[in-house]
């Protein structure tokens, strides 16, 4: 019976080899018609003399259900082994040969292998999506380890930030993640970024919780939607050589979108905040947590390269057959197994450097990936200038806890960080601690405004009389009626208040309510931020006796361009005031102090950190954490601190890295995409 008048078109699946096809795919007009007898996908058309057979194994029989959309087809991980199939037609051996011998064509306008599955006639237009869902175990297997992947890939990154700080983990996750995504088309990648990303977030940001469950799924949900739109934009990208390089740009751009909307962004959580202390942290002194987050992409898209690789690397055929992993086997090449490699830049077919030396393909992506981190040892940094300053840090601790921190107590913060004040001067008079230059209180180390209450002011100027020096005071000040603001105000101890530097990224729904006529119509909760806080616009150089120090204001630590400003005015050391007394005792607080250690690096400046409940700490121009505290106690010290001036190259370059590496991801998947287009139009030609 010849197919034409049956209109059934055999496929082929992952059964024993020379096991008969169980059913031919069914069309409209046959829904559930029986395979011809010459159809079994186990026998191939003899060929004539001398001819290379068409598939290295025999094909086998796969069950499958026309899809209603073509949006349903399957991947370049299955069509490859329907593709060989569907060739065995009844025109003869001779024509059977020939075909086996031509490459397989596409659908105008799919530029992923294998999303089309062509009919016995190869003529253009002529191609049937097949779903990758119903009727098919092996597709439904892969699509399950993928997502497994990247699943794992997102626990891995969340594990790779503190509290458990295991660095190493971050490459490796962002391995399974391209592992995941590699041979996918973009709306499938789409959702298994999405999926990595919420797997990894929900746990990062699980401080979030203290406002609400609802936030927090809410932020989670809108934080992962960046991650989903990087993995579209790479699925076409992996089709191109060098695709590591281009993943990393295009994880730049991700972060950097991140953190720049909506609302000012939140760029929390960026992979580099997760390498503090690790074999990549000294990138940042060349080119900021931007280079640090791409080192660090780059290395895990090499480990995930040389995976798929050696998963795809060339076996033993029999003679005068095709080797096992060439385009056209069926069930055992690459595309059959997910590992989706018949890319360009991967396969043998693409790299035209054959079997030989594809072999080592793995190994010499293994030996780039750990030379990524080690490289980092060759950047320079400045040395120490011999010139030290001696400054005190105040912990006061507060009463309450969560979203209910002040307690009941009028002005109990504000006595807390006094008492603690005059406890750090008179361990100065007993010869317990050296004499400071000034010291550091934390964020909100005041509840009351001491520009308006006098109580408020008289406490303060009676501590800072008693230490003795200029004092960093943490307050949060009235700006009219209806606004206010969060100010880091020099206290000297002769002239009382004086400079100051007031935040300029301020959280959202925290300091500041966006939309605010909408939201607190729509959520009550809005209305405990109370009075809108009114944004600096200036940076914190504050000159404190011998030094001018960079005053940083809690959440703008994750702010590349707020903290580097800051320290382009010259300003030694960078002092951090934070209040994370809602959030102690979660992972907020050390991933907080993660960034002032990478921040350190990247400025060749020694990071002081004063906190209401911890963590205060002193960070080291090399990004070792030298002094801290414990969480949820009353603690003060004095630190001798280096005075650097130099400027790393981080410093001095600003953002140029962050844009070039963006753009370059962009462009990588621009250049893919057009160039997938444009291969439809010419099948579509042709």
């Amino acid at each position: 019976m010849a197919q034409e008048s049956t209109g059934l078109r055999p496929t082929t699946g992952r059964s024993s080899p020379g096991e008969p096809s169980s059913r031919a795919r069914p069309t409209d007009d046959h829904p559930s018609a029986p395979a011809p007898p010459d159809a079994t996908a186990g026998t191939a058309a003899p060929a004539p003399s001398g001819a290379t057979p068409a598939a290295a194994t025999p094909a086998t029989a796969r069950d499958s259900a026309t899809p209603a959309h073509p949006t349903d087809q399957v991947d370049d991980t299955d069509a490859h082994g329907l593709v060989a199939g569907a060739r065995q037609d009844t025109a003869g051996p001779e024509e059977a040969a020939e075909r086996g011998r031509r490459p397989a064509s596409r659908e105008p306008g799919h530029d992923q292998a294998g999303e089309g599955v062509h009919d016995a006639s190869g003529g253009a237009g002529r191609t049937r999506p097949v779903k990758g869902r119903g009727g098919a175990p092996e597709s439904r297997r892969m699509t399950l380890a993928r997502a497994a992947a990247a699943m794992a890939g997102g626990a891995l990154l969340f594990l790779a930030f503190p509290p458990t700080d295991w660095w190493a983990c971050a490459p490796l996750g962002i391995g399974l993640v391209v592992a995941a995504l590699h041979g996918t088309r973009p709306r499938r990648a789409a959702w298994l970024g999405y999926l990595a990303a919420v797997v990894f977030l929900l746990p990062a940001l699980a401080w979030v919780r203290t406002i609400g469950d609802d936030v927090w799924v809410m932020l989670v949900g809108v934080s992962s939607v960046f991650y989903a739109v990087m993995a579209a934009l790479a699925a076409p990208v992996f089709r191109l050589k060098w695709w590591p390089v281009w993943f990393g740009g295009l994880w730049v751009a991700m972060e950097w979108a991140r953190g720049l909307v909506p609302v000012g962004g939140f760029p929390w959580a960026r992979v580099a905040f997760s390498q503090g202390e690790s074999l990549f942290t000294r990138y940042a002194a060349l080119g900021g947590a931007p280079l640090v987050s791409f080192v660090v992409a780059l290395c895990g898209a090499l480990l995930a390269y040389a995976a798929l690789t050696r998963r795809g690397s060339p076996r033993r055929a029999p003679h005068g057959t095709e080797r096992a992993t060439g385009p056209r086997a069926a069930g055992t090449g690459p595309q059959a197994t997910g590992a989706g490699l018949r890319v360009a830049g991967t396969g043998p077919q693409a790299t035209g450097t054959g079997p030989g030396s594809r072999r080592w393909a793995p190994a010499g992506a293994v030996g780039l990936a750990l030379a990524v981190p080690l490289l980092s040892l060759a950047v320079p940094r400045p040395g120490d200038e011999g010139r030290t300053v001696n400054i005190g840090i105040v912990q006061g601790n507060v009463p309450g806890e969560g979203m209910y921190v002040l307690g009941d107590e009028p002005a109990v913060v504000l006595k807390n960080h006094a008492n603690e004040t005059k406890r750090l001067a008179q361990a100065v008079r007993e010869g317990r601690l050296p004499r400071p230059d000034l010291v550091v209180l934390p964020e909100n180390s005041t509840d009351i405004d001491p520009y308006r209450d006098p109580y408020a002011r008289q406490v303060i100027d009676d501590s800072v009389k008693d230490v003795g020096v200029p004092t960093l005071v943490g307050a949060v000040v009235a700006i009219g009626d209806e606004h206010r603001a969060t100010r880091s105000l020099v206290w000297d101890p002769a002239t009382g208040p004086g400079a100051y530097y007031d935040k300029q990224h301020l959280v959202p729904f925290g300091e500041y309510t966006p939309f605010k006529e909408i939201v607190l119509a729509l959520w009550e909760r809005a209305n405990l931020v109370g009075r809108q806080s009114v944004a600096g616009t200036r940076p914190g150089d504050l000159r404190m006796g011998p030094v001018t120090v960079g005053a940083v204001n809690c959440y703008e630590v994750a702010y590349d361009g707020t903290v580097r400003g800051t320290v382009r005015t010259g300003a030694t050391p960078i002092v951090v005031q934070t209040n994370n007394a809602s959030y102690a005792l979660s992972n907020l607080p050390p991933q907080q102090l993660a960034m002032s250690k990478l921040r350190a690096v990247e400025h060749n400046r020694a990071v002081v950190t004063a906190a209401t409940t911890g963590i205060s700490a002193y960070v080291t121009p090399d990004g070792k954490v030298s002094w801290r505290t414990r969480e949820r106690v009353a603690d003060m010290t004095v630190v001798t601190v280096p005075v650097r001036t130099q400027a790393t190259i981080a410093t001095r370059v600003g953002a140029l890295p962050e844009w070039a590496l963006a753009l370059m991801g962009v462009a990588a998947a621009g250049v893919a995409m057009w160039g997938a287009r444009r291969r439809g139009d010419r099948m579509g030609r042709d």
